[in-house]
């Protein structure tokens, strides 16, 4: 495979902004983002105090549309659509054969209209090639209406328990009235905008998708209220806070739903077939092997991704994602453990430059928003 040069990187549409307010760029699944503006720790803290904004619009954007939508994508997750009224959105899973995740998504169902249902599919920017084919693959041509709007619309995410102040200016309706995970068609600056309250940090917050002219203008309105702009450094320590997965470390095709603590949105009992069933049902009557557990080290030293888990001095498992927590203090860790080794309270250590050091199973997540909003 080659290396990425920045050539050969994409650009948002807000990369001019990025280089305006001189951000620190990286390479980052085939795109140039922002990975800080002034430090991590700066706009880490500034989601967990007041409202910090991203530039996500690297992420894949669907819109799909068809008679029984829902029915015909309930084969490909695990999770129970139907379940879903307009202006509801499930987080979700694509699946194997094998019940591994090809990714992670959201999926927002807008509803009925003339005997068709219509939703939005946010997907991974490093997978949406391959969840494209697969998605493509699966739901017939015919019968479903697929939209790629991946580099037609800007995603920007506001988010912190000052966000709804900080984004309502400059939305004509209420966001008040939007529960967690609820999204609506709203006014944006004068145009039809779509807005969620979702996010990826564990703060409450809105995700907005507009035209790109419209994003600028909203991004430089935002700035200039008094919003922090975030790179991918503060979005990975916020989220690992939260622990929330991140896929291609923490969940990939060779971890299932129930290995990684997201057996919340497998609902076997109340869906039928779909794709990986046969193993999810397996695992649930026997048990999981290895479970994706949260770690904290006891001690200064930070557990790294890639980095061995140990058990009386053997090799056990591994991190697949670690950092030193701003808002914490400590080091935290996700690993993939034994499921006799997953307990809270375990002690095990972590490998570093070829010593152990101590670690400690703890409860998920790491820390809780009492800001964020609940599902309804």
């Amino acid at each position: 495979m080659k290396p990425e040069t920045a050539s050969s990187l994409a650009r948002t549409p807000l990369y001019e902004l990025a280089l305006e307010q001189k951000a620190r760029l990286t390479a980052f699944s085939g795109w140039e983002m922002p990975v800080q503006y002034v430090s991590i720790t700066q706009e880490h803290t500034a989601v967990r105090t007041a409202a910090g904004m991203f530039d996500i619009s690297h992420m894949g954007k669907f819109v799909l549309k068809g008679k029984q939508l829902t029915e015909k994508l309930q084969v490909l997750v695990p999770s129970d659509l139907s379940r879903l009224k307009p202006g509801q959105a499930q987080y979700s899973v694509l699946l194997n054969s094998e019940a591994g995740i090809i990714d992670d998504i959201i999926f927002y169902y807008q509803g009925e209209d003339g005997g068709e249902q219509k939703g939005v599919l946010i997907v991974n920017a490093g997978t949406k090639d391959k969840d494209k084919a697969w998605l493509l693959t699966h739901l017939k041509s015919s019968e479903v209406n697929f939209q790629d709007l991946s580099s037609e619309k800007v995603l920007i995410a506001v988010q912190g328990s000052q966000a709804i102040n900080y984004l309502q200016p400059f939305v004509k309706e209420d966001l008040a009235t939007l529960n967690a995970f609820a999204h609506i068609e709203a006014n944006v600056l004068g145009n039809t905008s779509f807005i969620a309250r979702t996010g990826y940090t564990g703060e409450d917050g809105f995700e907005v998708m507009v035209d790109p002219s419209v994003g600028v203008e909203l991004w430089r309105s935002l700035f200039a209220a008094g919003v922090i702009p975030c790179g991918l450094g503060a979005r990975d320590t916020l989220r690992l806070e939260a622990a929330m997965a991140l896929y291609g470390q923490d969940i990939d095709e060779t971890t299932t739903p129930l290995e990684a603590g997201l057996g919340w949105l497998v609902h076997l009992d109340t869906k039928g077939d779909f794709i990986g069933r046969a193993v999810l049902e397996h695992q649930k009557a026997a048990g999981v092997e290895r479970r994706l557990v949260g770690l904290e080290m006891q001690g200064r030293y930070i557990a790294r991704h890639g980095y061995s888990v140990l058990a009386a001095g053997e090799t056990v498992g591994v991190v697949t994602s670690g950092t030193l927590s701003p808002t914490l203090g400590r080091a935290i860790a996700l690993a993939y453990v034994p499921t006799q080794l997953s307990k809270i309270g375990q002690e095990l250590e972590v490998e570093i430059r070829g010593k152990a050091y101590p670690a400690i199973v703890v409860k998920k997540p790491f820390y809780r928003s009492p800001s964020r909003i609940a599902f309804k």
